[in-house]
């Protein structure tokens, strides 16, 4: 039977035969006591690699942005947001649901970011006419794209001068941190501190493109994580012998951070393989993500192109845009049959 490529996220990574071992040789305890050494020692590598006092280890990203947004707000505050960002439009509203605090969603610029001017003018007043603006959250990466430096600085730095509290979804923060390594001559470690110091929690997924098989840590100070911890019992969060767990993330940040550029080489590799294609407009990716628009006569034939591709052992998406994500299960001949497949596709 043909390999299947599965290209539709980071997340469907199977852990190597490294990271078992890991996990099955990890020491265990009961975290909800706080007694999972395993566990603990993930928090304390992962705030150390940020430069936070504090870590809190979850099940998954989204916990971790709902237990960061329910810590720095309160019933009646609201957040700013981003209209695509995850923790606005994919995380099923919890933070609304859960904690009554109000989303101000923006729109994107075309490069990913908020602007400045339009987070300057969704802060209310303080005035009971209005929810309490208390916080703005950013996505690093957003749509496979890396927010510059800079405009992180000026954004959080607005923030933090109007008195709002900075979160950073960082879910891909490491395919941020390879991502302006490459541009500044500089190594994945320091770019990701650098990137975190910008805020005040920081959420980093394990189970993407760094390839283990669940969880997230949010990272923040002692007293915020304090805080964290109250919220991720409160949502089910808390796990007894999640050592194993702890274990394949504490693996991968060991020994996935720097393969993550052999990632955008491939997504950079499918993505010229497609350039050029009648029918097809390719956004050029920065990271580890490459989105397809249908254009002209094949606008319509989204779902025909994935049915293809599946009958060919491809895996995509395309629940608003084609999407193809590269990760440490897929390689260059990979990548190649995918190309094939879309070509076969248009010219049948």
């Amino acid at each position: 039977m043909t390999k299947i490529v599965d290209l539709r996220s980071d997340t469907v990574t199977q852990p190597t035969a490294a990271m078992r071992a890991a996990m099955m040789a990890a020491p265990l305890g009961d975290d909800v006591f706080a007694g999972d050494p395993s566990v603990n020692a993930l928090q304390e590598k992962i705030a150390a690699m940020l430069g936070f006092e504090a870590a809190l280890f979850v099940p998954t990203g989204t916990q971790s942005n709902l237990c960061a947004i329910l810590s720095h707000c309160q019933r009646g505050d609201e957040y700013i947001v981003g209209q695509q960002a995850h923790c606005y439009r994919w995380e099923g509203g919890g933070a609304a649901v859960l904690g009554s605090v109000q989303p101000q969603p923006l729109n994107h610029q075309a490069d990913g970011t908020l602007a400045l001017a339009d987070i300057e003018a969704a802060i209310k007043p303080d005035d009971a006419h209005f929810a309490r603006t208390r916080l703005l959250a950013l996505e690093n990466t957003l749509g496979g794209k890396l927010l510059p430096f800079d405009y992180l600085q000026q954004a959080t730095g607005l923030a933090k001068s109007r008195g709002l509290g900075r979160h950073l979804d960082g879910a891909r923060l490491f395919n941020a941190a390879v991502a302006q390594a490459a541009h500044t001559g500089s190594d994945a470690q320091t770019e990701a501190i650098r990137i975190a110091r910008c805020f005040d929690s920081v959420s980093v997924c394990f189970s993407k493109g760094l390839g283990a098989p669940i969880g997230s840590a949010l990272c923040g100070s002692r007293e915020f994580i304090a805080r964290a911890h109250r919220i991720r019992k409160m949502a089910g969060g808390g796990m007894r012998q999640a050592g194993m767990l702890a274990a394949a993330a504490s693996h991968a940040l060991d020994h996935h951070i720097e393969r993550l550029a052999e990632d955008h080489a491939l997504a950079r590799r499918l993505a010229d393989g497609l350039a050029g294609m009648a029918g097809l407009e390719v956004e050029a990716p920065q990271t580890n993500i490459v989105f397809v628009d249908l254009t002209g006569a094949a606008r319509n034939q989204s779902e025909a192109l994935l049915k293809h591709l599946a009958d060919h052992g491809i895996a995509a998406t395309g629940l608003y845009r084609l999407r193809f994500v590269t990760h440490l299960d897929v390689d260059a001949a990979g990548v190649d049959r995918a190309v094939a497949a879309v070509r076969e596709f248009f010219k049948g």
